[in-house]
């Protein structure tokens, strides 16, 4: 379901703490391993929502989209986030980030998340 939030902060750290294996990420945003991840959801604020608009998989690749609410900037951020998996562990990720787009910001008129934009900020 488009936008569905499926993710809060909480959420984000018990699954951490659940699973079996991190492997390398390739963010630039986020430190090696599994403890990057936990300092990246431990600094987020507790208003954090994510909501899906996509998932993809081919292989042992899977293709995340969707937007990132409640994280105090004006815009939210889009993220498309690839994940590779072998023997039922994350083996690899990778991310792009870009602030979601206003009516006025987007060159296409299309929005970039769901099927309407967000409010100007």
């Amino acid at each position: 379901m488009a936008g569905a939030t499926c993710c809060t902060r909480g959420g984000i750290t018990g699954s951490l703490r659940r699973s079996r294996g991190l492997g390398e990420g390739h963010g630039a945003h986020i430190a090696p391993g599994r403890a990057g991840l936990f300092d990246l959801t431990r600094s987020l604020p507790d208003t954090l929502r994510y909501e899906h608009q996509l998932v993809l998989a081919e292989g042992d690749h899977v293709v995340l989209y969707g937007r990132f609410t409640g994280t105090g900037s004006p815009a939210a951020p889009v993220a498309a986030d690839v994940v590779r998996i072998e023997n039922g562990k994350l083996a690899e990720h990778w991310d792009v980030l870009h602030d979601e787009a206003t009516r006025a910001e987007s060159v296409s008129g299309l929005p970039m998340f769901g099927d309407q934009f967000p409010p100007d900020h």
